[in-house]
């Protein structure tokens, strides 16, 4: 309607205002409850052009639009605004808009340009955590909300499979996993463990003994006791020591700190983990196959963490691949102008006219950074997928800047596409402490964290009942549902830029803003409708009030499957959501359905009811929610 009323407002500019007028000039709002209405046009802009007082001018406005436009039955005028009663029939026609299209709101598939959106992009020395699970429930979402409104969509995600990192993990499997009674090493086959636990558990072993390295070799300096430590090494630990004399507490704290990374860094095993990437980058066979053999165990692991997540990948990047790519752009951009060579060798680009600062693209021995990677990674991915048009990154917050500097040097470099680059930028979940802590202490599992709302959700929907007639894998399944259900939903109804507080108990709970919550509303409904049988038509029946608050909803589906893609938030169409299920509930309570006498009003609120099921699966489905006919 919004759009009829901008056209003929618009169209008959000249006869009805004297002169033509811009479409920014046409504003909507929503009819504040307390008022009649189902639209609300602002009249100030157009008391301007009257010269008549707001009041006035919306009162010659509605009187053009109830002449001009079928479906407006009435107005009413509230000062400068103008609310807009529409006739029962339009909102009949608008149901049956979404009645009669099964992707009523979703543009055509592939009508619209390519676009690949990255999410997860773990490490391989441990498993996924809490913020991962943030990260693949927002990439995987907008994904699927970029497919509803018409694009091709590549999911995509890069591997960090090389560096010191992963070496540490390596190094310490070899040195320090015992042997069986075969004398074998232990491996995720031979102990039960998955592998990217396995995997971290030595990277966490690695940094025990580090630390226990270093500890001692800071007991020794203490003893005075220097054996094949370098002099500069020396001079430095004795400058740190003479420096804590007579400071407080605090201060020598810091400086025992500093000493501590010093002695770190002279460990024979952090010397050996970089011996180890030395190695690997010289491709030395034996490195490479225990680099190879490892990092397998990790991908077994992530798959099956992914599989429970519920997310996938149509094109896997791996950090062994891409790290040496983007050389060739540094000297594209040398040759362009866009980058400049210093003294030393180093390449650089000065973003300082665009409120920036300058930015190191390769080091002075010709090794790449970050930045050369993910600009050759950007170009590789151009090149595997031709008609791509633009990328979504979903990167937490803290790689804001990098991904600025990312755009704006592509940009500079002459790629038309990098208009169309956009960073997922989210913020850090937090849990409420003392919760569900990862076996090694430090971070919250993703495996644990999901194993823990299933489990929950297992207890409550026990406790309730209503699982009568089901098997115990129906049961399993329903408990899986109802647990990820509520789990990601609680992820995504918050906006992606801000950092969020997550308690693992409020979000199985039926009650309130969350997925069960809606996941029951869908329950309901299918069983209301199965038990009405077929619907039959509704062309005279009445339209009451309750009904069309409802339908007035669903009519905005569409727009918000708009928003929710050109702003690349999943909490667009989550809190929708909500809103939908609250006002159906309200209808639900306030009138008959099942028992309504007038056969064509029951049909009317029967169908009213599908579309509402139809439309809390499909957008469920957009967060990566499934929605169960039986809770």
């Amino acid at each position: 309607m919004e759009n009829t009323i901008k056209s003929v407002l618009l169209k008959n500019a000249e006869s009805f205002f004297g002169t033509q007028i811009e479409e920014k000039n046409i504003q909507f709002q929503v009819t504040r409850k307390e008022f009649e209405g189902d639209l609300t046009l602002v009249a100030f802009p157009f008391a301007k052009l009257w010269k008549v007082s707001p009041q006035d001018a919306a009162q010659k406005l509605g009187g053009i639009l109830v002449e001009s436009i079928e479906e407006i039955e009435k107005f009413n005028v509230i000062q400068g605004f103008l609310n807009l009663v529409l006739k029962a029939d339009y909102w009949k026609k608008q149901l049956k808009l979404s009645e009669n299209n099964p992707r009523f709101g979703w543009c055509e598939p592939n009508s619209k340009g390519t676009l690949l959106v990255e999410y997860s992009s773990p490490n391989t020395n441990k498993p996924l955590h809490l913020g991962h699970l943030r990260n693949n429930f927002l990439g995987y979402s907008v994904a699927e909300i970029l497919k509803a409104n018409g694009h091709k969509v590549i999911k995509t995600q890069i591997i960090n499979d090389r560096g010191i990192h992963i070496c540490k993990s390596m190094l310490a499997w070899e040195r320090f996993s015992p042997l069986n009674e075969k004398g074998e090493r232990e491996t995720p086959q031979n102990t039960g463990l998955k592998g990217d636990k396995f995997v971290g558990k030595y990277y966490v072993e690695f940094d025990k003994h580090f630390n226990e390295e270093a500890k001692e070799l800071i007991v020794n300096w203490e003893a005075g006791i220097f054996e094949g430590v370098k002099q500069d090494t020396v001079d430095q630990f004795n400058k740190f020591r003479a420096a804590r004399e007579g400071k407080d507490e605090k201060v020598v704290a810091e400086i025992n700190a500093k000493i501590k990374e010093l002695a770190k860094n002279e460990t024979a095993l952090l010397r050996d983990a970089k011996e180890m990437l030395v190695k690997w980058e010289a491709r030395d066979p034996q490195t490479y196959l225990l680099w190879n053999t490892m990092n397998g165990w990790v991908y077994d692991g992530f798959a099956s963490t992914y599989k429970m997540m519920g997310v996938d990948f149509d094109k896997l990047y791996y950090e062994s691949e891409t790290y040496l790519l983007g050389k060739d752009i540094v000297d594209e951009g040398l040759e362009k102008g866009v980058f400049y060579r210093k003294e030393d060798g180093s390449v650089w680009v000065d973003l300082t006219a665009e409120g920036l600062d300058e930015k190191l693209v390769l080091r002075s021995d010709g090794t790449a950074v970050y930045m050369t990677q993910d600009l050759g990674t950007a170009l590789d991915r151009k090149k595997d997928f031709e008609d791509m048009e633009g990328m979504v990154y979903t990167v937490g917050n803290e790689q804001d800047y990098h991904f600025k500097v990312l755009f704006l040097i592509l940009k500079k470099l002459g790629y038309s596409w990098a208009d169309r680059c956009f960073h997922l930028s989210y913020g850090m979940v937090d849990l409420p402490s003392g919760k569900m802590k990862s076996r090694e202490g430090t971070v919250v599992d993703a495996d644990d964290l999901m194993e823990e709302v299933i489990s929950s959700a297992k207890a409550m929907t026990s406790e309730r009942g209503h699982l009568e007639g089901m098997s115990i894998e129906e049961k399993e399944n329903l408990f899986r549902q109802i647990g990820m259900g509520g789990l990601k939903y609680y992820l995504l109804k918050v906006d992606p830029k801000k950092r969020m507080m997550f308690n693992p108990e409020e979000s199985i709970e039926l009650n309130g803003n969350t997925g069960p919550f809606l996941q029951y509303a869908h329950a309901r409904i299918q069983s209301l409708l199965n038990k009405a049988g077929d619907i039959g038509s509704y062309e005279n029946a009445s339209l009451g009030l309750d009904e069309k608050e409802v339908i007035k909803l669903i009519s905005q589906y569409p727009s918000v499957i708009k928003e929710a893609g050109e702003t690349y938030s999943p909490a667009v169409i989550a809190n929708y959501l909500f809103e939908l299920v609250k006002t159906y509930n309200h209808f639900y309570q306030a009138v008959p359905v099942l028992i309504e006498k007038d056969v064509q009003v029951k049909n009317l609120r029967l169908t009213l009811s599908k579309n509402i099921a139809n439309i809390i699966a499909r957008s469920l489905r957009l967060l990566g929610i499934e929605s169960p006919n039986k809770m």
